[in-house]
């Protein structure tokens, strides 16, 4: 993808690829050399590598506003490439390729040239870098007031039955 393409559409709510398992919408906030990073209402932080993203999404037109208060003081992990990234997330509690039957959740262990070691449960998983198309970690924002508003008529019908 046309890397200043990609960065004219930082701050903007875009889709991520048009459908399937792995497609989001998200606030895009950063683009790096070989990654976007995509803040997603329900998922939090996600890294996508961008040599597998099929496509960009945003509408120009009708401008979708993303449900979500971002916090003065929230940060998220950035590094130069996509395998620092990955570095970074050592040692941290990680969801692998979002959607799908290669969806794989643990914690990060090591990160090689070739391959990733994720610990799951009694297993030791080894994912190749190629194959990571997109990884998020723990990091994630409170639904904006409406939510909030919502949870609480519902909390109030409860106490009143």
């Amino acid at each position: 993808m046309n890397k200043e393409m990609i960065h004219s559409l930082v701050d903007r709510v875009i889709k991520v690829d048009r459908g399937g398992p792995e497609s989001r919408v998200g606030k895009l906030l950063a683009a790096e050399e070989d990654y976007i990073t995509l803040l997603n209402v329900d998922e939090g932080v996600i890294y996508y590598n961008t040599q597998h993203i099929k496509s960009l999404t945003y509408d120009a037109k009708n401008q979708v506003e993303l449900n979500v208060e971002i916090p003065e003081d929230f940060t998220f992990i950035q590094a130069a490439d996509f395998k620092d990234i990955l570095q970074q997330l050592t040692l941290r509690w990680v969801k692998i390729n979002r959607g799908g039957p290669e969806t794989l959740e643990g914690v990060m262990d090591a990160v090689t040239d070739d391959f990733v070691t994720i610990v799951a449960n009694e297993e030791i998983i080894r994912v190749s870098l190629f194959h990571i198309r997109n990884i998020s970690y723990g990091v994630k924002i409170e639904k904006a007031v409406k939510d909030d508003e919502k949870n609480k008529q519902e909390d109030s019908k409860k106490e009143n039955e």
